[in-house]
């Protein structure tokens, strides 16, 4: 049976909602303590101000979906970009738990959810509105991570992406797999076993 163009959408759309997490953890995880809550200038954020911005806005779009505005009414998005006492631990345990809010909320629903409407800030959307809504500004922000903590790593940053020069390279690993008869990888995935595949772990 053919997949319908919702499930099929609802389906990348939390493909990419991982790999947007999973790119943001592989740049935080190359950044030590004192750059995680560096600025770069006075006007600027800190990776650590971007995760809790990303996690307190991920608590209150996703709860109680269909019930609730998405601005809920106990959300301080203010302090969002203010660090009083937050440490790096707690933070990311806050920025697990929101997408783990997320997931559990668009994994569950059905064909007939996506005729529902759901607001924000008193404005209603489709959920195909709001999934598209969230999944850009989260990318928005995750760039944003990225260039942090690649510029804070410098000559020791650990590409996540396709290395310079090396395009033509990746295009025939992937033609490989192919070839080769392997199940279809996610973009992170690829792009971290094409790593792996040159540059394979000490006592692998």
């Amino acid at each position: 049976m053919i997949e319908s163009f919702i499930l099929n959408y609802k389906r990348d759309a939390i493909a990419s909602f991982r790999n947007y997490k999973k790119l943001a953890e592989g740049a935080i995880r190359q950044v030590s303590g004192d750059e995680f809550f560096a600025l770069i200038d006075e006007e600027a954020n800190s990776i650590a101000v971007i995760v809790k911005h990303i996690a307190g806005n991920l608590h209150s779009r996703w709860k109680d979906l269909f019930t609730t505005d998405g601005e809920k009414e106990t959300r301080d998005r203010d302090n969002e970009f203010e660090i009083t006492g937050d440490g790096r631990e707690s933070l990311m345990e806050t920025w697990e738990a929101g997408w783990q809010t997320l997931f559990d909320s668009l994994e569950p629903l059905t064909e007939d959810d996506f005729s529902r409407r759901i607001t924000i800030r008193g404005e209603p959307h489709t959920l195909a509105e709001a999934i598209n809504r969230q999944l850009t500004h989260y990318a928005y922000h995750v760039g944003q991570i990225v260039l942090l903590a690649k510029h804070f790593r410098s000559a020791e940053w650990e590409s996540l992406s396709i290395p310079k020069n090396r395009s033509a390279d990746f295009n025939r690993f992937l033609s490989e797999q192919q070839s080769g008869g392997a199940e279809k990888l996610d973009r992170m995935e690829a792009v971290a076993m094409f790593a792996e595949s040159r540059h394979p772990a000490k006592g692998a």
